[in-house]
């Protein structure tokens, strides 16, 4: 619990904001080795680190690749409850994504004054490879989010990986799967899918892009590969900060701060508030309801390790600090949120009102749950339909442009000493008939 007031406040609260980077090193040097291994024996490494780390043994990486009938089996096999809540997870999400394309993701084009045409070609990338984590918890929302909006874009194939450890896999994450058109499923996880994905395997096909969360391993070979394919961004843990004007009952909020810290213990929960008799029945029922959560040790770490009650001096001032931290889920648990949203700056996503939960967002809202943390929504945007396309500038210049453009382009060229630059556009400016 912090307080503005304090001489220590700002050494405080960036103390909690940073997460240690001392076991960095160490990860990027085991991830080095993962990725180098895989580079040089393929399907061998990967089968070898999953028996390592997820204790499944196969004999071949055919055996860890999910068929298009198990997809559907497994989604055949849910409660009906569960189907239908997928198909309506996956069904706002699909809309969301292609009003999305819609809004600003064709091609385009115009001739000017000359004739020539200039515009952008729009076009997907051929393959894109998906991670979806498997250890402390399993996500079939990541499923959907990472894939639907891949599907949408019209990407040629989807390539999933998600480990399974000790051979246990999930119906609804395999559902997911078959519901948001996944092309081809590999059970395998960690550095050692990524680089299977970045870098092809005799099984497992080379992606143009890789997208999804994960924890150190995943996030540091995903740095690692870059380059060699896109990726979407290096996620770190995950966030949420509610911006709290005392009128939302303090049960939801403390749900709210919990529903982030039951991620994992390196995730942050921040509650920023200028009413302090508020944030006293915040911390009073975030002891009376942890005892009842199943993960109630992980919150615990989380608050404990990374979790902030931050007392403020105004709901501006509060916006301010915000911005600051710029977190990847922002609630503004307020009667009138549309007050502070302007103020509001950074932030992979905004929900307003206090009946706007962030696990809303995360699983059926329609917006993408895969959202830029650790500060970074300060210059990145939620993962979406423009993720998965990439833009081709269209330039067709006619004989009357070519007159005036090649001046000018002859000119700058010439400015920089590039003599063929110059003279490829002047070539153009001699009518061919008169040759």
């Amino acid at each position: 619990m912090l307080s503005w007031a304090s001489s220590t406040f700002d050494a405080d609260f960036n103390a909690r904001l940073h997460i240690s980077e001392e076991a960095n090193t160490a990860i990027e040097q085991q991830v080095q080795a993962i990725v180098a291994d895989v580079r040089a024996r393929g399907d061998a490494a990967v089968l070898d680190y999953t028996a390592r780390w997820d204790g499944v043994q196969a004999a071949s990486m055919q055996a860890l690749e999910l068929t298009q009938a198990e997809l559907k089996a497994a989604f055949d096999g849910l409660p009906a409850a569960q189907s239908a809540a997928l198909r309506a997870a996956a069904k706002r999400i699909r809309s969301y994504h292609e009003a999305q394309k819609k809004a600003g993701g064709e091609s385009w084009s115009y001739r000017d004054e000359d004739g020539s045409l200039l515009g952008q070609k729009v076009t997907p990338i051929d393959r894109a490879g998906i991670y979806v984590p498997g250890g402390k918890a399993a996500y079939p929302s990541s499923v959907l989010m990472n894939a639907i909006p891949a599907h949408v874009a019209g990407v040629g194939e989807i390539i999933m990986v998600s480990p399974t450890p000790r051979g246990e896999k999930n119906a609804l994450v395999l559902a997911a799967a078959y519901v948001a058109g996944v092309t081809r499923v590999f059970t395998i996880g960690g550095a050692q899918a990524v680089a299977a994905l970045a870098y092809g395997t005799q099984t497992i096909p080379s992606v143009d892009k890789i997208t999804g969360p994960g924890r150190d391993y995943v996030a540091e070979a995903k740095r690692q590969v870059f380059g060699k394919v896109g990726i979407d961004m290096i996620a770190g843990p995950s966030e949420i900060l509610v911006l709290a004007d005392g009128s939302t009952p303090p049960d939801w909020v403390a749900m709210d701060l919990f529903s982030q810290a039951e991620h994992d213990e390196l995730a942050q929960s921040i509650l920023l508030c200028p009413d302090a008799a508020y944030i006293q029945q915040v911390q009073e029922a975030i002891n009376r309801l942890l005892p009842e959560m199943p993960r109630a040790e992980i919150i615990a770490k989380s608050l404990n390790g990374r979790g902030m009650l931050v007392l403020t001096r105004s709901m501006q001032e509060a916006c301010e600090i915000s911005n600051r931290i710029a977190p990847e889920h922002l609630e503004i648990a307020s009667t009138d949120p549309h007050r502070w949203e302007p103020l509001l700056r950074h932030a992979g996503a905004i929900f307003l009102g206090a009946y706007t939960s962030e696990s809303l967002g995360d699983y059926c809202a329609g917006p993408n749950h895969v959202l830029p943390t650790s500060g970074t929504a300060r210059f990145s945007s939620p993962l979406s339909v423009f993720d998965f396309q990439k833009r081709s500038s269209l330039i067709e210049v006619s004989q009357a442009g070519a007159q005036k453009l090649g001046a000018i382009a002859a000119e700058l060229a010439y400015g920089e000493g590039l003599q063929g630059h110059a003279r490829a556009a002047l070539m153009r400016m001699v009518d061919p008939a008169a040759r």
